[in-house]
C-alpha cells in the first residue's frame, strides 16, 4: 500500500523562502500587525520612554501584537507565549523573530490595565465606524471569572470564629493530656510541639481578624486580596471578580467591561453612564436582570435619560402576605396624588415625614384607616394592631416606572439573554476563559479582562466583516499615513476610517 511520504528533514530548498512567503496573505495576523500599527500607543498611556542606558527594552506594540495573538489563539500564559515565540511560525513573523522572556511579557499585562482597556475602545470604534454598532438597544449583565484564590484562603468574621474555636477545643484537649504525662516522656514533647502549633494558627487567625476590622471589610482573601466569595449560581460560590458587560444587540459586541468585586444591586447607574460617553447620546433602551432592580440605580438612569427594563424580583418570603394577590407590588401608586391604592380599593396616604434608614434611603409610610374595618384585612396582614404599612423611598417613582416600562414591552426584555450572554458564551465556554489568570488585584484582573474583550471584538469584527474587508481598511489607513509621512509618529485617527468604510 502506498502513502503520501514527506520530504526528508536534511533535503536543501532550491529556492529560499522568507518568514514573509510562509505567511498567507488572508492570515489573521497581518490584520493583527495592520491594527496595532495605526496605534498611537503613547495616547493610549503606554510608556514609550525607552532608556538610553543598559540593555534597549522590547517596543510597546510588539508585546501587545503578542498578547492579542495569543488571546485570539487562546494562549494567556506568559510562559506559554514565550514557548510560542521560539517555535510559532506566525509569530515569529508577528514578531520579527523577537524572543520575550516570560517576566517581561507577565510584566506588560501587569503594568498597562489602562492602556489595555482604551485598546479594546479602539476596536469598538472600528465597529462603530463599520455601522456594526445599532446604539438603540443595549443589554447589560455581569459573570464571575474564579480568581487565583481557593475557598481554603478566603476568610470571613464567622469562618475565623470558628476556627479560633476549633482551635481552643484542640489546646484543652493537649494541655489535659499534658498534665497527664509524667517525666520527659516522647509523647510528652508530641503535645508540646501539637501546642505550639496550635499557638501560631491561633495567632495567624488573630491577624487576619484585625485586618478584617481594620478595613472595615466582610472578607479577606488571603492569595488575591481583592478577590472576593460570591455566589455562582444557586448556592454555589467561588472566590471570583465580576465582570459587568453592556452588549450592543444590533451584533453582539461589547462596548464597555469593568472589573468588580461587588455583586450587581449598585453596578447599572455607572455602567450607563460610560454606556452613554461610549454610545454618544441617550436614545436607547437597556435591559437587565433583576439583580440591578436597585432602587438608587433607577434615579441614576432617569438622570441620565436613559430608559431601562430591568426584571422584576419576586416578593421575599418574610415581606409577603398572607393572601399573595395583596403583596405590595398590586398596591398601586398614584404620583399626582403621592397615594398607594390596595387591590381592595382603599387608598393609603402619608402625614409626610420622612424617616431615616440604617441601609438604603429614606422612606415614608403609607396607610389607612380603613384596614381596621376592611374585609380583606386577614389577607393583607397578618398585623394584630396595625394595619397594612406601606414603605415608600424616594426612588419609588423610578421603581414603578419600571414596573410600567415592563409590562408593556416583554417581547422586548425577552431579548436580554440572546444578547448579553451570547459573549459570555463564547468567552467562558468555547474559549475556556472561564477564571482569571493575574492575581493580587483588581487592576491586574482588568487586564487580563481588557484582552480578553479586545480578541472578542476582533474576532467577532473578522467574522462579520471577513479579513479581507478589515485587512483592506487597515492597509489603506496604513498607507495613507505612509504617504503623510506619518511612519515615525503613528496616529490613532479613526476617523479616517470612515472613508475606507464608505468604499467597503
Amino acid at each position: 500500500m502506498k502513502y503520501i511520504q514527506g520530504q526528508h528533514r536534511s533535503q536543501i530548498q532550491l529556492f529560499t523562502l522568507t518568514l514573509d512567503d510562509a505567511i498567507e496573505p488572508d492570515n489573521e495576523v497581518r490584520l493583527i500587525d495592520a491594527f496595532v500599527s495605526h496605534l498611537k500607543l503613547d495616547e493610549l498611556g503606554f510608556d514609550m520612554q525607552a532608556g538610553e542606558n543598559g540593555r534597549p527594552c522590547y517596543h510597546p506594540g510588539d508585546l501587545l501584537r503578542l498578547f492579542i495573538y495569543g488571546y485570539l489563539n487562546r494562549i494567556r500564559s506568559s510562559r506559554s507565549l514565550e514557548k510560542e515565540c521560539k517555535r510559532n511560525i506566525e509569530l515569529m513573523w508577528l514578531l520579527k523573530q523577537l524572543k520575550p522572556d516570560h517576566n517581561t511579557i507577565a510584566n506588560f499585562r501587569r503594568d498597562n490595565p489602562k492602556a489595555i482597556k482604551r485598546v479594546f475602545k479602539e476596536t469598538v470604534r472600528i465597529a462603530k465606524y463599520f455601522d456594526l454598532i445599532g446604539g438603540q438597544l443595549l443589554a447589560g449583565d455581569g459573570t464571575k471569572l474564579r480568581a487565583q484564590n481557593s475557598k481554603k484562603n478566603n476568610f470571613n468574621q464567622k469562618k475565623i470564629d470558628r476556627h479560633l474555636q476549633y482551635i481552643e477545643n484542640k489546646l484543652e484537649e493537649y494541655n489535659q493530656a499534658l498534665a497527664k504525662e509524667d517525666g520527659d516522656s516522647a509523647k510528652k514533647k508530641e503535645l508540646k510541639d501539637e501546642i505550639t502549633k496550635q499557638e501560631q494558627r491561633k495567632e495567624k487567625y488573630h491577624r487576619l481578624e484585625a485586618e478584617l476590622k481594620e478595613t472595615g471589610e466582610k472578607q479577606i482573601s488571603t492569595s488575591d486580596p481583592e478577590s472576593r466569595q460570591m455566589i455562582i449560581r444557586n448556592n454555589i460560590t467561588e472566590v471570583a471578580y465580576n465582570v459587568q458587560t453592556t452588549v450592543d444587540a444590533r451584533h453582539n459586541l461589547p462596548i464597555d467591561y469593568d472589573v468588580t468585586n461587588a455583586n450587581d444591586s449598585k453596578a447599572m447607574g455607572n455602567m450607563l453612564t460610560r454606556a452613554v460617553d461610549m454610545i454618544g447620546h441617550n436614545n436607547f433602551t437597556a435591559l437587565y436582570d433583576k439583580g440591578y432592580h436597585t432602587g438608587s440605580e433607577f434615579a441614576v438612569a432617569a438622570n441620565l435619560g436613559v430608559d431601562v427594563l430591568v426584571a422584576i424580583p419576586a416578593t421575599p418570603k418574610n415581606s409577603q402576605a398572607p393572601d399573595p394577590a395583596f403583596n405590595v407590588e398590586h398596591f398601586k401608586y398614584d404620583p399626582e396624588q403621592h397615594t398607594y391604592t390596595c387591590p381592595a380599593g382603599q387608598v393609603l396616604t402619608t402625614n409626610g415625614r420622612w424617616h431615616k434608614a440604617n441601609r438604603g434611603g429614606d422612606f415614608q409610610l403609607f396607610r389607612t384607616p380603613a384596614c381596621k374595618g376592611c374585609a380583606s384585612r386577614a389577607k393583607c396582614t397578618s398585623a394584630k394592631v396595625n394595619g397594612r404599612i406601606i414603605r415608600h423611598t424616594a426612588e419609588n417613582v423610578h421603581v414603578v416606572a419600571n414596573k410600567v416600562r415592563m409590562e408593556a414591552n416583554p417581547k422586548l426584555y425577552k431579548r436580554r439573554q440572546a444578547i448579553v450572554e451570547h459573549p459570555y458564551g463564547t468567552i467562558k465556554r468555547q474559549w475556556g476563559f472561564d477564571h482569571i489568570m493575574t492575581k493580587k488585584s483588581i487592576s491586574r484582573a482588568s487586564a487580563d479582562v481588557g484582552f480578553i474583550m479586545t480578541a472578542y471584538n476582533l474576532r467577532r469584527l473578522i467574522n462579520i466583516l471577513g479579513i479581507d474587508s478589515l485587512m483592506g481598511s487597515l492597509m489603506r489607513l496604513m498607507s495613507l499615513l505612509k504617504g503623510k509621512n506619518a511612519l515615525t509618529n503613528t496616529t490613532c485617527s479613526l476617523k479616517l476610517i470612515t472613508v475606507f468604510c464608505t468604499e467597503s
